[in-house]
């Protein structure tokens, strides 16, 4: 659209432009006219002088029929009979004052030289210019200033239409009413926008939805999690109290390291759906998985005696799960009330201490964190204590057995072994979840006597059983071989076991010994000197160079299972393999594989000649 400027500079131009054509016009009209005049008066002049013979009445007749610029009368001897020039010329167009004219009359022996003044006819032209052009600007304005307002009302239609269509756009609903406006392209424009905007609405809903959904359960996540408390603690909010209510999948590790990533996520979403089923018997209640092993569950304005029936459902629901399942536990749960003066970091604390009483009770157990004050005193350690207590339970009376998970050998000389994986019992004989129970015994400094159980259990069942043809792993915690009462048990322990110590190779994370290199090198050192050898297990997470293998001597390296799932589909992982093997076998290293789940992935590995494939298509734990 045109502004009020815009649209009078150019009807100006268009204005100045038609000036000039017409000026022009007119200057070559008036040319031609001031030469037809001029020889018309020639002839007259001829016809006059030649009837009047007297010489000044032959002027004065002269003077009185024509406007001169000049006038000039002679006789043929030259002898001047009259001359006359106009001292006060008026304005004349160039080229249209025509030029001085010479007559000779010989019967009258005169000659007449003449210029006609055609100053009247040019004064005339100018003014019917300048009259032109007055009406020219008058109308420019004039067409202006209506041009300006027929574009506003237009605009203003237009402008109404596409409001009014968008509108509907955004209602996502047909025009039913006549149009203010009939425009096809507008109607198109509205189309193409429509389209456009309800792209942009799908994309920002994808957007939100991979934003605050988790993919594999397809709940909400802790994004969402995080927005809708807050939601809930405003003031305007109906929700004035509730119970948050913490689930923790005690078994995933366990599940992941058995039976493999697929299992692991298999087990994540039967516990989600069994959450669920509880969750909807309240109207309100929301469920969001916080992290790959925890989900939480809100149930607005519940109360605590309430929020027991939900747990008890839980339970409930979680053994009869776990009677269909090879697991030892399901869940444990944590519980906390809340209001809209608690904050959400102090709450999470209360539901994990929860959590951690919970899980020293009995499988798949509860616990309600009712003192909110429990943060600030000495009641917040009773968690630990509780842990504290069933772990000293575990090592006076040996509450452990031993599973054996196999390593299938790729090639008849490969040499490898039997994976010892320990679960330890409460004193109701139910078993306890063993990634918690192993955490725990690290932070209450406890997990070196642990290690300590673990090792006397697997010896005597080795030695009772006559095992001493087969090798077997022994899990062993970075921590413990910082202990320097733990390494001379050890090596005493090993030393006395002459033949029981070349059948044992103990298992140590990579990061675990990246912790301190000297003490990672000196147990290596004192394990060779006892006969028994070393696997670095997950291999790969850190950044080891092969000088330091080559310096520690490791007898295996055990590949993170990040390298070896789908391998078979995954052409830098394979890559990847390829190389660690040939730098592994030639500083006599062997190479082993964990979580292998199909055939795919183990015929993909004994092409890149790993040594051994572990993992639940091979074989599932079994007793030892």
């Amino acid at each position: 659209m045109y502004t009020f400027s815009q649209l009078l500079a150019r009807n100006t131009v268009l204005g100045i432009v038609f000036i000039i054509v017409i000026t022009m016009l007119s200057v070559v009209f008036l040319s031609g006219l001031t030469s037809e005049k001029q020889a018309q008066h020639q002839q007259a002049l001829s016809a006059i002088a030649k009837q009047l013979g007297n010489h000044k009445e032959l002027a004065n007749t002269l003077r009185k029929n024509a406007k001169y610029t000049k006038l000039s009368i002679n006789t043929f001897d030259g002898e001047r009979v009259y001359s006359y020039t106009n001292p006060k010329l008026g304005f004349v167009f160039p080229t249209t004052q025509p030029a001085a004219k010479k007559i000779s009359l010989k019967s009258e022996n005169l000659t007449i030289e003449f210029q006609l003044d055609v100053s009247d006819d040019s004064f005339f032209v100018l003014k019917l210019i300048l009259t032109i052009s007055a009406v020219i600007i008058a109308l420019i304005v004039i067409a202006t200033s209506m041009s300006v307002k027929n574009n506003a009302r237009f605009m203003s239609l237009v402008s109404s239409q596409i409001k009014k269509d968008l509108e509907l756009v955004a209602q996502d609903e047909t025009n039913g009413k006549e149009d203010i406006i009939e425009i096809p392209e507008l109607k198109e424009g509205i189309k193409e926008i429509k389209q456009l905007i309800e792209g942009q609405v799908a994309s920002s809903s994808v957007l939100e939805k991979e934003a605050y959904t988790d993919h594999l359960t397809h709940l909400d996540n802790r994004n969402r999690f995080v927005q809708f408390y807050e939601s809930i603690m405003e003031k305007t909010s109906s929700v004035k109290f509730g119970v948050l209510v913490i689930t923790r999948c005690s078994e995933l590790q366990t599940v992941n390291q058995i039976h493999g990533y697929k299992e692991g996520d298999s087990y994540i979403k039967n516990v989600a759906d069994l959450i669920h089923g509880a969750v909807s018997s309240y109207q309100s209640g929301r469920l969001f998985r916080l992290n790959s092993s925890d989900f939480a569950t809100i149930l607005p304005n519940v109360t605590l005696k309430e929020a027991e029936n939900f747990s008890n459902d839980l339970t409930n629901r979680f053994n009869e799960y776990q009677n269909g399942a090879d697991l030892d536990s399901v869940a444990y749960t944590g519980m906390v009330y809340f209001d809209q003066t608690k904050p959400l970091g102090e709450l999470l604390a209360l539901a994990d201490t929860g959590i951690s009483i919970a899980q020293t009770q009995h499988t798949n157990a509860w616990y309600v964190q009712k003192d909110a004050d429990a943060l600030k005193n000495n009641d917040f350690n009773q968690g630990n204590q509780n842990w504290r207590q069933e772990i000293d339970n575990v090592i006076e009376n040996q509450r452990i057995s031993l599973l054996i998970q196999p390593i299938q050998p790729t090639a008849r000389n490969s040499k490898v072994y039997n994976e010892i994986l320990a679960r330890f019992l409460n004193s109701s004989d139910e078993m306890l979840p063993t990634a918690s129970f192993i955490a725990m015994a690290e932070k209450l400094d406890k997990i070196a006597a642990v290690d300590k159980l673990i090792i006397e259990t697997a010896i005597n069942e080795i030695v009772s059983k006559n095992l001493l043809e087969q090798s077997f792993g022994i899990n062993i915690s970075a921590r413990t071989i910082s202990d320097e009462h733990f390494l001379i048990w050890l090596e005493r322990k090993l030393l006395r076991e002459p033949n029981v110590a070349p059948r044992i190779i103990f298992e140590i994370s990579e990061y675990g010994l990246q912790q301190n290199i000297k003490t990672s090198k000196r147990f290596i050192d004192m394990v060779h000197r006892a006969g028994s050898r070393i696997t670095v297990e997950r291999f790969g997470v850190g950044l080891t160079s092969f000088k330091f293998f080559r310096d520690l001597k490791p007898d295996f390296i055990k590949m993170d299972s990040t390298y070896t799932r789908d391998i078979d589909d995954d052409k830098n992982n394979q890559y990847f393999l390829r190389l660690m093997v040939d730098l592994a076998h030639r500083l006599s290293i062997n190479v082993l594989a964990e979580s292998v789940e199909s055939q795919e992935e183990k015929h993909t590995l004994e092409r890149l000649f790993i040594d051994g494939c572990q993992g639940f298509y091979i074989g599932k734990p079994k007793p030892i």
